[in-house]
């Protein structure tokens, strides 16, 4: 008979205070859980702690940096990766625990469909979903790779798929959705740039409303009612943001 595996959880913070006990709660059924926080100032590491994870307080490097450290620093192979704003649902639960207890024999790692909140109700449709990661896997043969933002793993062997949902609870606001995609779009310019890559206008053009019309046309983003348009219309500025950013970039102007 299979041996039931250790699991560690393992999660990257930086003031996320109002929202890191939904997450760790949902994680309850892990051995381990691991908080690697940033130098929070809303007490997030001390919530954390009292809710009995394993709190390490280190600088900023990067999305992709922190997560490895992150999963290097777990007492277990098998490590399930989580934002501070993501929350295991119960049937994805189920499934995890059902796998575990058979080893998770003849895999290296399972991709959970994550679903998204926007403003109390879960967008189904568009480019939001099924947003499908590999958020769980035996880390001597997976990591985190790609660049410091829109990072991702990268796993040696059989990937199973679950159906439950991983739940992700994005946005506080409107405000803070556009906040956040302003600042994804000036990271992934300067990604982009230091791999060499160059943009001329048509794809400060273009690629913003391919975007729109693939994710709310194309994949029935409008099925999602006026939350699918505006998750599309915020998505589409993010795209024009970025390659906007990378023009400028390619022309040594200032931005």
């Amino acid at each position: 008979m299979a041996q039931r595996c250790g699991l560690s959880a393992c999660i990257i913070t930086f003031n996320e205070c109002d929202r890191i006990e939904a997450c760790l709660r949902s994680l309850e059924f892990c051995e381990e859980i691991i908080v690697v926080d940033s130098h929070s100032t809303d007490g997030t590491r001390e919530r954390a702690a009292a809710l009995g994870a394993r709190v390490i307080e280190r600088d900023w490097p990067g999305y992709r940096s922190q997560k490895q450290f992150a999963v290097e620093a777990a007492s277990h192979d098998w490590v399930l990766c989580l934002d501070a704003d993501e929350r295991v649902s119960a049937p994805l639960r189920a499934q995890i625990e059902q796998l575990r207890a058979g080893g998770f024999a003849g895999l290296a790692g399972c991709s959970l469909p994550r679903i998204t909140d926007y403003f109390g109700r879960f967008l189904r449709h568009g480019n939001a979903y099924p947003d499908r990661l590999v958020r769980l896997f035996d880390r001597r043969r997976g990591r985190w790779v790609g660049d410091e933002i829109h990072e991702n793993t990268r796993v040696e062997g059989r990937v199973a798929r679950l159906s439950g949902h991983l739940e992700h609870y994005a946005y506080r606001s409107l405000a803070d959705h556009q906040r956040r995609m302003q600042r994804y779009a000036e990271l992934m310019a300067a990604a982009l740039y230091a791999r060499g890559k160059r943009c001329g206008l048509g794809r400060v053009l273009a690629n913003p409303a391919w975007r729109f019309v693939r994710g709310y046309g194309l994949r029935l983003g409008f099925l999602d009612g006026w939350r699918g348009l505006v998750f599309a219309l915020i998505e589409s500025n993010y795209v024009r943001r970025k390659y906007l950013q990378l023009y400028f970039l390619s022309r040594g102007l200032p931005l």
